[in-house]
């Protein structure tokens, strides 16, 4: 290619028909077709418990950026940590040492929410309730406690009905297993989204968990419903990430968001500095995939 040729007629410095120019040029697009839309506000608060019993599939990302996403486009939006793990308080911004007081206190020792949650500094209507280590011991604490699986639930109503203003989005993220801290999480519920790794394995033990949910849903909570799954850690340039993507489409069309979060060096960078990716680095694929998602899921809301 001469050097004349590598140039457009406008004089870009890329020839459109290069990998390289077609991604920038979708990359822009998607970005003016975010900056033009305002996402509907949910007539009442919406609670998502974020669950998969499978490790490493972007539970935590995707509750921490999804929480970021919605809140940068003015919604109030609180995210409950229940992960002894504390990844989203990490990558929120909020205290959870040891000795802070954390959703621990608030399932464990009846302390009111109010108490726990703090205010994240990536956005002024961004919320977080944290997670400690001492979560690690609640799911054998629980045993013995009255109202068990409902004690989140009862926290988490308490709070919403005094807050001062009425929250958009509730997001729990859960740990990687059905436990009494899952069961909380989702009788607290009404929704469940689902993040599901576009990888070998990807819907080992998703059955199990649709059974958990139906149970759920029968006994505890019949306001639950499986209402989005995720599509994560997608490579579009490999074969795999493509078949695994179809085939979750063909079994669940209806709750699978058309967003897709691809694998990115940026969503994996940004805990590190105790940030989402949508403030770490808001004009880049991931950012832009995760901001496209929350607007999928106002949307959907907004029409059912």
């Amino acid at each position: 290619m001469t050097p004349s040729s590598a140039l457009d007629s406008r004089g870009s410095g890329f020839d459109e028909s290069t990998p390289l120019a077609r991604e920038l040029a979708d990359l822009t697009a998607r970005r003016a077709r975010l900056k033009g839309n305002a996402l509907p506000r949910p007539r009442a608060t919406r609670v998502f418990t974020v669950a998969n019993q499978k490790g490493g599939v972007g539970k935590t990302t995707t509750t921490v950026n999804l929480a970021a996403a919605l809140a940068k486009s003015g919604m109030r939006v609180l995210a409950i940590d229940l992960d002894p793990q504390g990844n989203a308080s990490t990558a929120l911004g909020v205290e959870h040492r040891h000795d802070t007081i954390s959703v621990y206190d608030v399932i464990v020792g009846d302390a009111p929410l109010s108490d726990v949650v703090q205010k994240s500094p990536e956005f002024d209507t961004l919320w977080c309730a944290p997670a400690t280590i001492h979560l690690a011991g609640a799911e054998i604490e629980l045993v013995s406690l009255v109202a068990r699986e409902q004690r989140l639930r009862t926290a988490l109503n308490a709070y919403l009905q005094s807050a001062e203003e009425r929250f958009d989005y509730v997001f729990i993220d859960c740990p990687p297993s059905i436990g009494l801290l899952t069961i909380n999480a989702f009788v607290a519920a009404t929704e469940v989204l689902i993040p599901i790794q576009c990888e070998y394995y990807a819907l080992e033990g998703l059955s199990q968990l649709l059974r958990n949910v139906d149970l759920i849903e029968k006994h505890l909570n019949p306001a639950l419903r499986v209402s989005t799954i995720l599509l994560t850690m997608f490579d579009s340039r490999t074969r795999l990430a493509n078949d695994v993507a179809d085939d979750v489409r063909k079994h669940f069309p209806e709750q699978v968001l058309g967003s897709v979060i691809p694998r990115a060096v940026r969503i994996s960078e940004a805990p590190s500095h105790g940030q989402s990716v949508i403030t770490y680095d808001p004009n880049s694929p991931g950012a832009l995939s995760y901001l496209e998602a929350a607007g999928e899921i106002a949307r959907r809301g907004d029409a059912a």
